[in-house]
């Protein structure tokens, strides 16, 4: 059982079978067409980076860190730096659709590879219902811009509505007119007062969300060089207003506002990681095209790093620009960039924020699209392995697309869309993405060391961390101990326990490197990784084992038996 349960694919095997289309092809030749260079998969991964992270989470995280949001962001891009060398080396060994999933079934075998395919569900499919969420709440706000009002109830999830009701109940009961209510407090009451009602349950729901996936849904069904030209189109876009953010914000920026630059201390810095993380999930999103590349053991490692670099310089900007603008204290907003312009109550200003909000439907939509390319193509390689039914590998005869996947992922997105809540969806999304990090992170360590690993043309580079990982465990537990009086007997709660589990994680991934000279930079991404899943709220930590529970149990009633590796 134990060994069925950690057998391992080869990379030879893996290559042979995406070089042979290994699914439900139904007819004609079933491989993917190889349409993609470096630019546009660079252009794929800013397009999954800068989108929702920008338009809605960066207000979030600024509201809670204040201008010291900067510090944040850069320790997630360093932590995201040390986890793309490890996809880049892993991209150029292994160039197939897996992504995450097939580098844990050559590094760690089958049942981890099972467990980071049903966590990428997370990123991908989960992530995209709060794109989804995230584009509906800009969309609704240019249509008011126009003058057309959408009734409140089809326009927001159960969960909000319920909530905001309460809070307006509450106030009123205070003697507050609803007019003196935030704007999303009096949606949220009217959605709940006038939704019709259906055996006493209200009906809520939040049918531009459905719309915008079942649009974007049919434009990667057609096929992958629509995909590429459309995305295009939109990074251009998003790229346009982005440096108008940050030029036509800079003649409002008020040095004054950056005081004080850490309000809420470090604690409040790290509060929003969630937020923050949310910003960069999707680079990896890169590697699930690699049977679309012209060139993938080239031109992945290059677009990754391309797509981290300009992400990371846009976004720390970005955070000065509007923290500069406008006191942190105000960012805890839907739509902050619109925003911070809004608030300059000045004709030029007001003008901004009207177009930021319109190319925002447009910016939002292309962080939709690459995730909705992604997920298909991974439950694609989970289908060839047997981990899943065969139709999930069918491909279409014409447009050379995972068919029956990506409809199945647009249904997976657009009906939860309806109904659930954005915050727990962000909160979901990352600590799913960042257990991918970790694995792809110790996956390279594993795959280091192997002696049949093909050459590739891309590797980690080899710093011995024997030395230098145990040492600076160890000086930051004590600087902690010197410098945080009584931190340790802090985490004795329940809050505690995800950062007492990293530090077991850290002891024991010390001695080991200690031991086995392992590689610095992989090392280093696994730790930093794991740490900002340690920052999670122990819920969230809940949450994300229940949903590992119910993949293993489809895993054992279904994809152990169907392996192709147990028919061997």
């Amino acid at each position: 059982m134990a060994g069925s349960l950690f057998r391992k694919k080869s990379i030879a095997v893996i290559l042979k079978d995406a070089e042979e289309g290994a699914g439900d092809g139904h007819g004609g030749n079933s491989s993917l067409r190889k349409v993609l260079g470096v630019k546009d998969l660079t252009f794929l991964g800013i397009a999954a980076v800068i989108g929702t992270g920008v338009f809605t989470a960066i207000g979030t995280a600024s509201y809670h860190g204040g201008p010291a949001v900067i510090l944040l962001f850069l320790f997630t891009a360093v932590a995201c730096g040390f986890a793309a060398y490890c996809y880049a080396e892993f991209a150029s060994t292994v160039p197939v659709s897996g992504s995450a999933y097939t580098y844990s079934y050559v590094a760690f075998g089958e049942i981890f590879a099972w467990i980071i395919g049903w966590d990428l569900l997370m990123e991908y499919a989960i992530g995209n219902i709060a794109v989804a969420i995230s584009w509906s709440q800009y969309f609704v706000q240019v249509l008011k811009g126009f003058g057309v009002y959408l009734p409140q109830w089809i326009t927001m999830d159960y969960v909000t509505a319920h909530n905001g009701y309460k809070d307006a109940i509450s106030s009123l009961a205070q003697h507050q007119s609803i007019g003196s209510l935030s704007d999303s407090v009096q949606n949220a009451y009217y959605a709940w007062m006038n939704a019709p009602t259906l055996g006493g349950l209200r009906l809520i729901m939040n049918i531009p969300a459905l719309l915008i996936v079942v649009i974007i849904t049919y434009v990667v069904y057609v096929g992958i060089k629509e995909s590429r030209t459309a995305n295009n189109i939109m990074v251009y876009t998003k790229l346009v207003i982005i440096l108008l953010v940050i030029v036509g914000g800079a003649f409002y920026v008020h040095p004054v506002n950056w005081h004080p630059f850490m309000p809420n201390g470090f604690k409040g810095v790290m509060s929003g990681v969630s937020a923050v993380f949310f910003a960069y999930i999707g680079f990896d999103a890169i590697s699930t095209t690699a049977e679309e590349c012209k060139n993938a053991q080239n031109d992945l490692p290059k677009a990754m790093f391309n797509t981290l670099l300009i992400c990371t310089g846009l976004y720390v900007v970005l955070v000065l620009v509007l923290t500069g603008m406008t006191n942190f204290s105000k960012l805890n907003v839907a739509d902050p960039l619109a925003f911070v312009f809004k608030d300059q109550n000045s004709a030029i200003s007001n003008i901004i924020a009207g177009v930021i909000s319109v190319s925002a439907i447009i910016v939002i939509a292309s962080v939709l699209l690459v995730y909705q390319l992604g997920q298909p193509r991974i439950w694609m390689s989970m289908s060839r392995d047997g981990l899943l039914p065969k139709v999930f590998s069918r491909i279409h005869p014409k447009y050379k697309t995972p068919s029956f996947s990506t409809i199945v992922t647009g249904f997976v997105v657009a009906v939860p869309a309806l109904f659930l809540n954005l915050d727990v969806v962000i909160a979901l999304t990352s600590i799913g993405t960042l257990f991918a990090f970790v694995l792809v992170c110790g996956g390279v360590l594993v795959l280091q060391n192997q002696k049949d690993k093909p050459e590739s043309k891309f590797k980690v580079p080899y710093i011995n961390g024997k030395y230098i990982v145990p040492i600076f465990l160890f000086a930051i537990f004590a600087w902690v101990y010197i410098k945080v009086p009584g931190y340790y007997s802090s985490l004795l709660t329940k809050e505690g326990v995800p950062m007492i589990i990293f530090f077991i994680v850290a002891i024991i991934v010390s001695i080991y490197t200690f031991i086995k000279n392992f590689s610095l930079i992989p090392v280093l991404g696994l730790l930093s990784c794991f740490y900002l899943m340690s920052q999670e709220s122990h819920t969230n930590w809940w949450r994300f084992v229940i949903w590992l529970a119910i993949g293993l149990i489809i895993y054992f009633s279904y994809g152990i038996r169907k392996s192709k590796l147990a028919a061997k």
